[in-house]
C-alpha cells in the first residue's frame, strides 16, 4: 500500500481504513501545499484499493484536527501566477481534492478529534458522516472572512446544501465557531460521542451501513430552506443584501463575493457550484483588501505571535510568579489571564477590600469558564487559588516580574516602584502598565533602569489579544527578551515600540478622537461624524469611541500634559468642549452620559451637545461628477489623520517595524482591518498619492495633515515601507 508523508494509514480487520491526518514537524495539522498534493492520491487509493471499504480520517495529533489551510502556501500558489488560469489552477487543487474523495465510491467518516477550522471543516464536510467529541476545547467553523476572504474549499456550497442559506450565511459572513454539541444541533456534523471515543463511533457507522453519497449527490435532493427563487429562500438574499451592506459598509470585497458564489451555486449541480466558488475565492484573493489582511492578521500575526522581534542571544525565561499591583478592572483583568497561563499572581491594592474586589472579578470570569464547560470544578478550584489579594508587598518576594497598573499619576506610580523594587530579586523585572506617560520619566523612579520596562494592555484585558511593550532609555535587552516571553506565555500578541508621550497605540489612536472633535467644532452632526467614523472600517464613531475610552481620563491626560510640556504645549481639537462636558458631570460610557447619554436603550445623542457645538454644516445634494464627496472627504480625513501620525512615529524612531505597526494599530485601537493597518493603506495607496492628499488636506484643515519628510522621500525614491523592510531590526540587533 501507497505511504504518505501527512497521512498514516492503517486498515483493520473490517477493511476500515483510519487515516490519520499528521503534518510532520508540525504541532498543529494545515493544510499545506505537500497536504494538497497528496488528497488526490488519497483519494485515489480509498476509491482503487479492494481492501478498503470505507475510511476514517482523523488526526495524529492531540493538538486539534485542522486548523485550516497554510495561507502563506496557498496565497504564494493562487496570487503569484502567471494569469487567470494559473490562478484557478490552484485555487481548483482543494475543492478538485476533496470531491474525489467525496466521489470515492466508499463511505468515508470524519472523526474530528480536535479543532477543524476554515479548510479544515471544509475537509470534514465532504466525508460523508461526521462524528467529533464532547470536548469543550473542540471549535468548528469557516472564519476566514476574518482574514478578507470566504470559504474557498466547498463550504460555500456545502454548508447551505446541510443548514440552509441563512444560517449557513450567517455563520460563514460572522466566522462564528461552533462547539461540538452546538454545531450537532445546527446540523453541521452528525453524531457527538465521549472524547477519544471518535473513530470507533464513525467505525460503527460504516459497519452500519454507511451511505457512500453525500445528500446533495441524490437525486431527490432539495435545498433546505428554498433557493433564490422561492418564497422562503428569495428573503435570504433580499434580506442578506441588506445587512452585508450594513455591516461592512461595502469595504469588505469578500462578503458580497461570498454572497454571490452562494446565489449562484445552489442553483446548479455541485460540481459546477464548486467551480463557482473557485472563480469568485480566486477574485477575492487578488482584492487589495484580502492581500492586506491576509499579510497582517495571519502570516505578521504568526511571526509575532511566535517571537520574530525577541531579541537573540537572549536565553528564554519562563516566568512562575508574577505581581500585580493595582486590582481595578485593569489590573484584575492581567491577573485573571496570568492565572489561565498557570502563573502564580500576587494581586496588591491599599486596601483589602479593592484587592478582594480584583479576586472577585478573576472569579467572575473564570465562573463563566466553567458554566460553558471550558473548565472542571477542579481547574477552577486550583485557577482561583493561584490569585493571592493582599495589601503585603512582602509577597512580592520571588516574583519575576511585577505588572504596576495603578492610577495615570507620575507620584503613585515612583512611590509604587521604590516599594516594589525593594522586594524584588536580581534580574526581575518591573513593568509599568501606563497608557500614557513616558517610560524613560517613570524609570527615574527605579534604582534598575535597565530592568525597568512599560507593558501597556488594552481593556478588556481578557478580550483584547494586543500587549504593547515600551522601551525606556536605559531598557536592557534581557528585559525586553523577558517581558516578550511573559506575553507569549500569557497568549497576547506583543508590539515592541520606543518611548514617546502615548507611545504607538494611545498616540496614534486619539488622532482618530480628536479629529471627530474637530468635525464637531467645524459644525457637522454628531451623528453624521460617527456615521462616517463607521464607514471607515473602524469598529465605532469617534465620538462614541470617546465615550468608551472615558471623557474625564482625556480630561486628566490634557491636564498632565499641559504641566510637563508648560509652554510646548497646545490644547488639542475640542479640548474646551471636552473640559465643559466633564466639568458638568458627563464622564462618558461609564457614568451613563457622555455625547451620549445610556439610561435609554439604544442610546442617544445628548441634546445639550447643541448648545456647545452647534450644527452649521449639512452634506449637500448629489455632487458634480468627479466632486469629491463630502462623505468621502470626511472618511479620508479620520483615515489619514492616523496614518500621517503613524508615518510621524515612523520617523521618530517610536516603531520600526511595518507588521508591529500594521497589526499593533488593528489589534490595539481597531484601526479598520480591511486595509491591513496604517503602513499597508500608505503602501498600497502609494507614498505619492498618499502626499499629494496629505498635503491638500494639511492646505485645507491644517498641520494636522502634514506629511514628515519621510515619507516625502520615499516618494521621491518610489519606495514603499514593506519593500524597505527586511526582517524586524529589533531582533537583527
Amino acid at each position: 500500500m501507497k505511504t504518505f508523508e501527512n497521512f498514516k494509514i492503517d486498515v483493520d480487520a473490517d477493511g476500515i481504513a483510519v487515516i490519520a491526518f499528521d503534518v510532520p514537524g508540525r504541532s498543529m495539522n494545515t493544510l499545506t501545499s505537500g497536504v494538497m498534493a497528496e488528497l488526490p492520491e488519497l483519494a485515489e487509493l480509498i476509491k482503487t484499493d479492494e481492501s478498503i471499504k470505507g475510511a476514517v480520517i482523523t488526526s495524529g495529533k492531540a493538538s486539534g484536527f485542522c486548523a485550516g489551510a497554510d495561507l502563506g502556501d496557498m496565497a504564494g500558489g493562487m496570487v503569484g501566477g502567471a494569469s487567470l488560469q494559473d490562478a484557478f489552477d490552484a485555487g481548483w487543487k482543494m475543492n478538485g481534492a476533496l470531491r474525489a474523495i467525496e466521489t470515492c465510491g466508499k463511505p468515508v467518516a470524519a472523526a474530528i478529534n480536535g479543532l477543524a477550522l476554515g479548510g479544515g471543516l471544509e475537509l470534514t464536510l465532504a466525508c460523508h458522516y461526521r462524528v467529533a467529541g464532547d470536548n469543550p476545547k473542540i471549535q468548528l467553523g469557516l472564519p476566514e472572512i476574518k482574514v478578507g476572504l470566504f470559504p474557498g474549499g466547498g463550504g460555500t456550497q456545502r454548508l447551505p446544501r446541510l443548514i440552509g442559506v441563512q444560517a449557513a450565511m450567517m455563520a460563514m459572513t460572522e466566522g462564528k465557531s461552533f462547539r461540538p454539541n452546538d454545531a450537532k444541533g445546527a446540523g453541521i456534523i452528525h453524531e457527538v460521542v465521549a472524547a477519544g471515543s471518535e473513530v470507533e463511533a464513525a467505525k460503527a457507522w460504516i459497519k452500519g451501513g454507511g451511505k457512500a453519497v453525500a445528500p446533495w449527490d441524490d437525486k431527490g435532493f432539495k435545498q433546505p430552506g428554498g433557493g433564490p427563487y422561492h418564497p422562503a429562500g428569495i428573503q435570504n438574499f433580499l434580506v442578506g443584501n441588506a445587512m452585508i451592506k450594513k455591516q461592512t459598509y461595502g469595504n469588505y470585497p469578500a462578503a458580497l463575493n461570498l454572497m454571490k458564489a452562494v446565489y449562484e451555486g445552489i442553483q446548479v449541480p455541485i460540481d459546477a457550484a464548486l467551480r463557482i466558488e473557485t472563480r469568485y475565492f480566486i477574485k477575492t484573493l487578488m482584492t487589495p483588501q484580502a492581500q492586506a489582511m491576509i499579510r497582517s492578521l495571519f502570516l505578521s500575526k504568526q511571526e509575532l505571535d511566535k517571537g520574530a522581534v525577541r531579541p537573540a542571544g537572549v536565553p528564554k525565561s519562563d516566568p512562575k510568579k508574577v505581581t500585580v499591583i493595582g486590582a481595578g478592572m485593569m489590573g484584575a483583568g492581567i491577573a485573571y489571564v496570568q492565572a489561565m497561563a498557570g502563573i502564580e499572581t500576587i494581586l496588591i491594592d491599599q486596601t483589602q477590600e479593592a484587592a478582594d474586589k480584583g479576586k472577585a472579578h478573576v472569579e467572575e470570569l473564570l465562573k463563566k469558564r466553567l458554566s460553558r464547560g471550558q473548565l472542571t470544578q477542579e481547574k477552577f478550584d486550583a485557577l482561583l487559588g493561584s490569585v493571592t489579594a493582599t495589601t503585603d508587598y512582602d509577597l512580592i518576594k520571588g516574583s519575576d516580574l511585577v505588572v504596576e497598573a495603578v492610577f495615570e499619576n507620575r507620584e503613585i506610580k515612583a512611590d509604587v516602584t521604590k516599594r516594589a523594587e525593594a522586594q524584588l530579586a536580581e534580574g526581575a523585572i518591573f513593568g509599568s502598565n501606563t497608557s500614557t506617560l513616558p517610560i524613560t520619566g517613570l524609570a527615574e523612579a527605579s534604582v534598575r533602569p535597565e530592568d525597568f520596562i512599560g507593558i501597556h494592555f488594552f481593556s478588556p484585558v481578557d478580550k483584547m489579544m494586543l500587549v504593547e511593550i515600551i522601551l525606556g532609555e536605559k531598557t536592557g535587552e534581557a528585559a525586553i527578551a523577558k517581558t516578550l516571553d511573559y506575553v507569549l506565555k500569557i497568549k497576547k500578541t506583543p508590539i515592541v515600540v520606543n518611548d514617546s508621550r502615548g507611545f504607538y497605540t494611545s498616540r496614534c489612536f486619539s488622532t482618530f478622537l480628536m479629529e471627530g472633535m474637530a468635525m464637531l467644532e467645524e459644525g457637522w452632526a454628531p451623528a453624521l461624524i460617527d456615521n462616517v467614523g463607521r464607514m471607515t472600517g473602524m469598529p465605532r464613531g469617534p465620538l462614541e469611541m470617546h465615550d468608551d475610552v472615558a471623557l474625564d481620563l482625556s480630561y486628566k491626560i490634557a491636564k498632565q500634559t499641559a504641566l510637563d510640556l508648560g509652554d510646548k504645549y497646545v490644547p488639542a481639537e475640542g479640548a474646551d468642549i471636552v473640559a465643559k462636558m466633564v466639568e458638568g458631570g458627563r464622564f462618558g460610557r461609564k457614568n451613563g452620559m457622555g455625547f451620549y447619554d445610556y439610561a435609554s436603550k439604544p442610546k442617544t445623542l445628548w441634546a445639550g451637545l447643541a448648545e456647545l457645538a452647534p450644527v452649521t454644516k449639512h452634506i449637500d445634494g448629489p455632487e458634480e461628477p468627479g466632486a469629491f464627496g463630502q462623505i468621502d472627504e470626511l472618511k479620508t480625513r479620520l483615515l489619514y489623520r492616523q496614518a500621517v501620525e503613524v508615518a510621524r512615529c515612523w520617523e521618530e524612531g517610536v516603531i520600526d517595524d511595518p507588521r508591529e505597526a500594521d497589526l499593533g494599530a488593528i489589534l490595539g485601537w481597531g484601526f479598520a482591518p480591511w486595509t491591513g493597518g496604517p503602513i499597508t493603506l500608505i503602501d498600497q495607496t502609494g507614498l505619492a498619492k498618499f502626499v499629494e492628499t496629505a498635503d491638500r488636506l494639511a492646505a485645507t484643515y491644517g498641520d494636522r495633515f502634514k506629511v514628515p519628510q519621510l515619507l516625502r522621500d520615499m516618494a521621491a525614491k518610489g519606495e514603499t515601507f514593506y519593500g524597505n523592510f527586511a526582517g524586524s531590526q529589533k531582533a537583527a540587533a
